[in-house]
């Protein structure tokens, strides 16, 4: 089944994962703004770190049907932690399918680029 295939009308992802149903909410933010800008100032990262605790806070509620998972980039480059984890399973069952494990840095290498766009 192509990727394609598991995208619903809804704009949903219907991807298999794990023993649930995963849920991900993507953040891109800017930690050049007011409310980043002092943590951003303090710590590399620290604003997607920030952005991915406001996510999980708000979609509390649905951790209790589903396997969320928030992904918080920072647009100056840093990945949270949690999600640098969850990419590389993702790759990683990417480059399991594929039989290719240059999947992995292909998945990290296309999400820099729609980044930088």
């Amino acid at each position: 089944m192509s990727i394609n295939n598991w995208k619903r009308p809804d704009g949903l992802s219907l991807v298999p994962w794990e023993a649930g149903k995963l849920t991900w909410d993507v953040t891109v933010i800017c930690p050049l703004a007011d409310s980043y800008v002092a943590a951003a100032a303090r710590e590399a990262g620290s604003a997607a770190e920030e952005a991915a605790t406001r996510k999980t806070a708000k979609y509390s509620n649905i951790q209790a049907h589903h396997i969320f998972q928030q992904v918080a980039v920072d647009s100056l480059g840093p990945i949270n932690a949690s999600d640098r984890v969850f990419l590389s399973k993702l790759g990683r069952k990417l480059a399991d399918q594929s039989g290719d494990d240059r999947k992995i840095s292909f998945l990290f290498q296309r999400l820099s680029v729609l980044i930088q766009r």
